[in-house]
């Protein structure tokens, strides 16, 4: 089994405790395919899945190991109640629009379920009821109008309830979402890798692509070693874009999210998911615990929430500390904490992700990126959505979630410009002192910002007492990166860049590590 440190963070998750991955040749020469995939995720993975199932020559690019990104640290919930509300949707996009984001996402969970079902994928997938209920400072209203607007978007199953009756947890008035998913990302990653060699997919895991160039109609990608791949098009499937410096970090903005997982008896907690209308809200699901794992008499509960602006919290243990201490107020149940993580959503300003042709960019460039907290479903939909962009079919969310749009309303012109201003406060930065006075001052396993002359510096110290010295200079747009003592990594505060303690790139929309210092 790959160590926890063989992901984007630190911290283990209980997927990495219960699945092994599968395992890749770096890419040494350079080759040829019909399409590129960069990003070994969920996204990535499902793209390349599709299009070998169209008879394309595929070749994925990994940067690290398979789910070494944001999709080894989801806790895989797979739902069309969407986080930002359909009558907020309704507001942006129209009925119309909310109609067709609460298709698209019910079509993902569609075909997630139909890859299961055909590939034979044993990944504990399954359908269950979901529940929206009420934080405490919420009124019932924010449920009336959430209602009214999911039936008038096609969601006419949705129920209002005085409770979810569920065991172990009372959620008081509530949604009930039906046909909602949940399943073990990694064992369903891995028997999408499975699928995809099997029909001539090539998959190369340790190749960073650094490079993306576009002469005509052919895509040139370059790869940190110097190995190359030709193609007819390309998919940026990196969960924020590294081939576009500027437009889309304006778009949508990067934030740190947290999880505690808790042994529960099992029956002691009605299998479903939940969610509240907290913001930033908490999310719930359980991971069953099988006896092949020698853990057959608990399951999981996974407890997520406590959202913040990556890069901008100095104290995330605290962070941790409050969900489970919510957790444990809600699920009296709830034994021994088993795992500690945290992960990273892309919040775009008009609450719904992006899939199609790059902005600015040429016709056979694609991303995917814009989560917003529905990782699963909106890789899969965006998957489906750029596979037929590539076979030049119809796509009927090919408008709605166009990288390229403007959706021109008060509320999203408001977002853009907070989230745009919260980056820009960041530069102060560039002009105080630093974290610490000296790199005596900073302790073992930790890391501090220093100032020197006219620039600023990224310490660590290694448990030995060792100093690690970089440039704390994000090289994407020049913010100042600030220390994460969670996950053991450098972050930037303006769009996200993260880089382990030694400087090395974690993910973009940094091409590139820390720059070393003496």
């Amino acid at each position: 089994m790959l160590a926890p440190d063989q992901t984007s963070g630190a911290t283990s998750t209980s997927w990495l405790a219960t699945a092994d991955r599968p395992t890749f040749d770096s890419l040494q020469k350079t080759t040829a395919a019909d399409v590129v995939v960069i990003g070994g995720g969920i996204a990535g993975l499902t793209t390349a899945y599709l299009l070998t199932q169209e008879g394309r020559s595929v070749v994925v690019l990994e940067d690290g190991e398979i789910a070494s990104g944001e999709s080894g640290r989801t806790t895989a919930h797979l739902s069309n109640a969407l986080d930002d509300r359909y009558y907020h949707l309704e507001s942006l996009f129209g009925q119309e629009g909310a109609r067709l984001a609460a298709e698209s996402h019910g079509a993902a969970i569609d075909t997630i379920e139909r890859i299961v079902r055909q590939e034979n994928i044993d990944c504990d997938f399954s359908r269950l009821d979901g529940f929206l209920f009420l934080s405490a400072s919420e009124t019932p209203k924010e449920l009336d109008d959430e209602l009214a607007a999911a039936h008038r978007a096609g969601l006419t199953g949705v129920q209002r309830l005085p409770d979810a009756k569920a065991q172990g947890f009372k959620t008081g008035d509530c949604l009930r979402f039906p046909n909602q998913g949940q399943f073990h990302i990694l064992k369903y990653l891995n028997g999408l890798t499975k699928a995809i060699t099997q029909r001539g997919g090539r998959i190369f895991t340790h190749t960073r692509a650094k490079e993306i160039h576009v002469i005509d109609k052919d895509v040139r990608v370059v790869t940190e070693s110097g190995a190359e791949v030709t193609a007819n098009h390309v998919v940026v499937a990196t969960n924020t874009p590294f081939n576009d410096r500027v437009v889309m970090h304006t778009k949508q903005a990067p934030y740190r999210t947290y999880v505690v997982a808790a042994r529960v008896p099992k029956g002691s907690v009605t299998k479903a998911l939940y969610w509240d209308t907290a913001d930033p809200y908490h999310y719930i699901r359980l991971q069953e615990m099988t006896n092949t794992t020698g853990s057959g008499d608990y399951d999981l509960l996974i407890v997520g929430g406590e959202d913040h602006k990556t890069g901008q919290e100095e104290n995330p243990e605290e962070r941790l500390r409050c969900l489970e201490e919510w957790m444990r107020e809600h699920f009296p149940s709830a034994q021994q904490t088993e795992f500690r993580w945290s992960g990273q959503v892309m919040e775009p300003v008009d609450s719904l992700g992006y899939a199609g042709r790059n902005p600015l960019d040429a016709d056979n460039v694609y991303i995917i990126t814009g989560d917003s907290g529905h990782g699963m479903t909106h890789s899969t939909l965006g998957a489906t959505l750029v596979t037929d962009l590539i076979q030049d079919r119809d796509n009927p969310w090919e408008k709605l979630y166009d990288p390229g749009r403007i959706t021109g309303k008060l509320d999203t012109a408001k977002e853009f410009l907070k989230e745009n201003l919260n980056v820009a406060a960041e530069y102060t930065d560039l002009l105080t002192g630093g974290d610490v006075s000296s790199a005596e001052d900073i302790a073992p396993g930790t890391g501090a910002v220093l100032r020197r002359g006219l620039t600023k510096v990224a310490v660590y110290r290694d448990p030995q007492g060792k100093q690690h010295a970089c440039s704390a200079i994000c090289p994407h747009l020049g913010c100042v990166v600030h220390w994460n003592n969670l996950e053991k990594s450098w972050d930037c505060p303006c769009h996200g860049s993260r880089f382990s303690a030694l400087g090395e790139l974690v993910n973009g929309p940094a091409d590139r590590g820390l720059g070393k210092v003496e």
